[in-house]
């Protein structure tokens, strides 16, 4: 099934499943390309970068999907960021409670509820080659994307600690001697507005190219204040972003792409809504009204943040070696203020027992990161690689109560400083074999001081080093099928948790989590290449597993490790054109995780119905057996788009897309209340995509959001009543994007 590599081909993102479509062979992938043609009505080749070189997806030995910047669209045109993801790609499942910034990102079950702005997550974000560390970076807007990757299991040879869960991998389009761009713009209901562009092409031929590329994503604030009697409170943002990147290429043996990326935010954190779930089950409840919240605060829950960075990626090509270098900074401030209660003590709704209102915010945050590449010819039998990396950040973050009384004034400091050295290569042993292994030494150490109301606290230092390594082995079946088989070892490196500061208690820490895991997959393009199907069936476990113990009574953030935890199950990619007009694709995926700790016991919510027990009787709950949180046990995805030609190269076109997601724990521990389970979401497009006089491709369409309006409970904040947050609403909308070839 090997093949030799061409120039890409658009992207279609992949994802899955005969059961769904019920064939005896399934038949799409998750999300296809809007701009797909038919011509040959076979499956486009998709070329990954997952290895640090450019393959077939078909390929290489991981379960990897990816989906171009034009999958993206449907999502995008509607107002959505990067949490759009979510549910849309087999097992992998996204949630925040911070509203546009801070996303927190689970795969394969395995990810990190800590809301704080300093958590450290498993699943690693990079964007144009640079690791996003912090939470705030990774919400970066989506716009001028050429294709994101995501790899499931552990990455961390080629991609450095803290990816035991996997990696998400976002590619700009880059500049070229070619004058190309586009300009898209989107209007719809709740005063929504979204306009991007871009613009390409030589500034010095065959030597210096450009590409600019814009966005701002508004909607009006729709919430009403009713507490306060203000009309459209809250809800909206506010958001711009830009990217300028440079490409000289004075030679054949050298080039350099030089990145200048910024965004600006203003609008609305995450809405929490009070007592909105049960007593005693997980439905939304008469206190609940999507268009109305009850605060007793006049802030209205707002949020600002800027970022900026800067990157430089040089190549320099000799004989059968390529030196690769990437030298990138980043910097972020910001704030988010929350209405946590999320109502009043007079009219609630629902029982109240004491108001909270907090602001956290993180200012001077530094990332810088160097790495340095050496590489082997690709069209060898023997390939390699090796490197060297360099991570430094640090970043204040405050805690205080917005009008000066609880909580008091904290700012805490943290560092991380890490180094590592790596090394890969892959071997063809024989036509239809390929062997592959890496091996990734890391040295990770953090610190954290801090100061609460002019008074120093104790400062945190934590270090570790550790080794990541992988194994794989990749054989062709035959000219249009393979099967695969991976073993890897992950690591994430110690944390430390300082936000109980504010609170007065004291930080936290959770040790080094290592994992192992196991894999074997299938993947072919059958039927003369009409479909896609890949599938994978993993197991893996963590050793000293970090969680965070989130809210409970005292509404603490507490980094703990369990001693085990234990996920396996499947995910499916695969895609099918039926006829030449109609292209289907579903995804499927089943995971299963276990907390394995007879000893691990955590806070609980204060008015909901705990269904773990308290053996000691200190209010404290044992969590063994319990499933990860926010981990949806099944994960089903659906579109479909069916075009009908028409004069002049036309097509008239109808999209839909569809998600379903199983039961979800919000917590560590499992309640009547806390959970979310049938969650589903579906959105449309109708219209018209051609070609006009001037030669430019273009289209115009009508679109739907949530086109049921479903109020899906997406998270919740138990500490003192059975507050919680949903989803968007439904969005209406038309579209229109030009493109200049």
């Amino acid at each position: 099934m090997k093949t030799t590599l061409s120039a890409k081909n658009t992207l279609c993102f992949a994802s899955v499943s005969a059961i769904a479509l019920g064939m005896a062979l399934a038949p799409s992938a998750l999300a296809q390309s809007e701009t797909r043609t038919a011509s040959g009505s076979t499956v486009e080749t998709i070329i990954v970068t997952t290895t640090r070189r450019e393959e077939n997806i078909q390929d290489i030995a991981n379960s990897v999907t990816a989906q171009s910047g034009a999958d993206l669209a449907p999502f995008t045109e509607g107002g959505a960021d990067i949490l759009t993801l979510a549910a849309r790609v087999p097992s992998l499942y996204a949630e925040s409670s911070n509203g546009r910034v801070a996303p927190r990102f689970y795969i394969r079950g395995l990810g990190n509820t800590d809301f704080d702005l300093a958590a450290s997550q498993p699943v690693s974000v990079i964007m144009d080659d640079v690791v996003m560390e912090n939470v705030i970076l990774k919400s970066f807007p989506l716009f001028d994307i050429q294709q994101v990757e995501i790899a499931r299991g552990p990455q961390g040879t080629l991609f450095g600690r803290n990816t035991t869960a996997g990696t998400i991998k976002f590619d700009s389009v880059r500049p070229s001697q070619e004058t190309d761009g586009y300009f898209q713009v989107a209007a719809g209901t709740l005063g929504t507005v979204n306009v991007e562009g871009a613009i390409g092409g030589a500034l010095i031929d065959d030597v210096l190219s450009a590409r600019i590329s814009v966005l701002t994503q508004n909607r009006s604030d729709w919430i009403d204040n009713d507490f306060t009697g203000e009309e459209d409170a809250l809800g909206g943002h506010r958001e711009w972003a830009g990217r300028a990147q440079f490409l000289f290429t004075p030679n054949e043996t050298l080039d350099a792409l030089f990145n200048v990326h910024a965004r600006s935010l203003a609008g609305t954190s995450a809405v929490f809504r009070a007592n909105i779930i049960g007593p005693g089950n997980n439905s939304l409840n008469g206190n609940f009204d999507r268009d109305t919240v009850w605060f007793d605060s006049t802030f209205n829950n707002p949020q600002q943040y800027d970022s900026w960075g800067t990157s430089a990626r040089v190549n320099y090509y000799m004989d059968d070696l390529t030196l690769t270098s990437i030298t990138a900074y980043e910097n972020a401030d910001g704030y988010s203020l929350g209405d946590i209660d999320g109502g009043n003590l007079v009219t609630g709704p629902g029982f109240i027992p004491f108001p909270s209102e907090t602001q956290d915010g993180i200012d001077e945050l530094d990332q810088f990161t160097q790495e340095f590449r050496l590489a082997s010819d690709d069209a060898r039998a023997t390939t390699w690689q090796i490197g060297a990396y360099w991570f430094d950040s640090q970043f204040n973050i405050t805690t205080v109560g917005p009008n000066g009384g609880f909580p008091p004034s904290t700012t805490v400091r943290h560092k991380n400083q890490l180094w590592s050295v790596f090394g890969q290569t892959s071997h063809q042993a024989t036509d239809r074999l390929e062997l592959s292994g890496g091996v990734r030494f890391t040295h990770d150490e953090k610190g954290m001081t801090g100061i609460v109301t002019s008074i120093p606290v104790a400062p945190v230092e934590v270090e570790d080093e550790q080794v990541s390594w992988d194994i794989s082995a990749y054989y062709d079946l035959d000219d249009t099928s393979a099967v695969f088989a991976r073993v890897a070892r992950g690591f994430r490196g110690p944390s430390i948790q300082g936000r109980d500061v504010a609170f007065f208690s004291q930080p936290s820490v959770a040790t080094s989590e290592t994992s192992i895991s196991y894999e074997i997959g299938y993947k072919s393009e059958p039927l003369n290449g009409r479909a896609r199907f890949n599938a994978t069936a993993f197991y893996y476990v963590v050793d000293d597993l970090q969680l965070s113990a989130v809210g409970g009574a005292g509404n603490l953030v507490q980094l703990v490790n369990a001693d085990q935890g234990v996920g396996y199950g499947f995910e499916i990619d695969s895609e099918y054109f039926v006829t030449d007009n109609l292209f289907v694709t579903a995804g499927l995926s089943w995971n299963e995780t276990e907390l394995q700790d007879d000893t691990l016991e955590v806070g609980v919510c204060a008015q909901c119905t705990v269904l773990d027990p308290d053996a000691d009787n200190d209010g404290f709950h044992e969590v063994d057996g319990n499933p990860f949180p926010q981990a949806p046990d099944y994960i089903l995805s659906f579109t479909a788009r069916y075009s009908i030609p028409a004069a002049r190269g036309g097509e008239w076109f109808a999209y839909t897309d569809w998600f379903y997601q199983g039961r979800t724990n919000l917590f560590l521990y499992e309640s009547e209340e806390f959970y979310s389970e049938g969650n589903f979401e579906g959105g449309l497009r109708l219209g018209y995509a051609g070609t006009s006089d001037a030669g430019r491709d273009y289209e115009a369409a009508l679109f739907v959001r949530n086109i049921t309006d479903e109020e899906n409970l997406v998270g919740g904040i138990d500490f003192n009543n059975n507050t919680g947050f949903v989803n968007a609403p439904r969005i209406v909308g038309l579209s229109f994007r030009s493109t200049l070839n």
